[in-house]
Parts: C-alpha cells; structure tokens; sequence
C-alpha cells in the first residue's frame, strides 16, 4: 500500500495534475487581485474638505459636487462659537482621503439653547438659588436689593427685566438678574 502511494507521487498524472493546480491558482490570484483593484477603485482618493461652520445647503452642495453622501449623525448641544444649524463635527474629518459615494457623519449645531424651566427657587438664599441656577446652566447677573426682613433671600428672578415664575421656560446660558431681601424690616 506505502509503495503504490510513492509510486503514485512518482507517475506523470500527479506531476501533471500538481502542475496544472499550481497554474490555476497562480491565473487565479492575478485575476482576482486585478478584478478588486478595479471594483474597489483602489488609486481612487477624495480629500474630505473642511465642512465646519457650513451651512447644511452648502454642505450638501460641496458634499454633492465631490461624490460623495452625507448623514446628520446628531443635533449636539448649542454651541454659540458656530451659526445656527451650522456643521459642527465630523466624520471623517477634514483633510482625510476617502472613496467616492463614501458617507460623512455630521453634527449639527441647534437653532439656540434649549429651554429650560425656572425651578421653584424663591424665599431661599442667595447662595442656594446662584449654585442651582448655576448648575442647571444659568448666569447670574445683576443684584437689586427691596426693602425685606429676609437678609439676600431672593424674592424675585428676572430675565431681561422681566420678573420670572416658576416653570417659565428660559434658554440656558442666560443671564438671571436676581431681586433680594435688604434685611432692613
């Protein structure tokens, strides 16, 4: 049984058949390789261009003349260093080579900041109404002081002059002038 194997090994057919194998699969590499170099547009490179502080038309124009598809990922948290409605990340980022009808991941900048409601802060101190106020993205602002038995409790809030109530709904980051007790009665 050893000696017909070797013998086996030894004959033309193996020797042929080795042979035509080793020719397949080396035609067979060639064409693969060149067939994806085709349909992978290998040498094919697009430079991302800078899309920040774009507007989403201009985006999508730029984005359009270039080959390529975008997707708002995200609407992040207002940032007033952008304009409004205004790219203000993305992937991948600017200067990166990508092939054409490749999607860019945008976020994009909200309309303004989103509002919040004014807590239920008054008749309590100055200290504890600025450290809430601050915590859920508030400014202090100015301090006016009324004739009141209660030394800095806050009797009133104001946003743009305008005296404020519980659950009024107000942008964040903006400023709260408070209206405190004098301790004077």
């Amino acid at each position: 049984m050893f000696m017909q194997f070797i013998k086996y090994l030894k004959s033309k057919i193996f020797i042929r058949t080795l042979i035509l194998m080793a020719l397949i699969v080396i035609v067979g590499v060639f064409v693969l390789k060149s067939l994806l170099r085709y349909t992978t547009n290998h040498d094919q490179k697009i430079l991302v261009p800078d899309l920040a502080k774009m507007s989403l038309v201009d985006t999508q124009k730029t984005l359009e003349n270039l080959n390529l598809n975008f997707k708002i990922q995200d609407s992040a948290s207002f940032n007033p260093d952008f304009p409004p409605k205004s790219i203000i990340s993305q992937d991948p980022e600017a200067g990166d080579f990508v092939k054409e009808h490749r999607k860019i991941y945008l976020t994009i900048n909200p309309s303004g900041y989103k509002k919040i409601p004014i807590p239920d802060l008054f008749d309590k101190t100055k200290r504890q109404v600025e450290t809430h106020l601050k915590s859920i993205g508030f400014r202090i602002g100015k301090y006016q002081f009324v004739p009141d038995i209660g030394k800095d409790v806050v009797r009133k809030m104001k946003y743009k002059g305008k005296a404020l109530k519980k659950g009024d709904l107000v942008p964040k980051n903006s400023v709260i002038d408070l209206v405190l007790g004098d301790g004077s009665l």
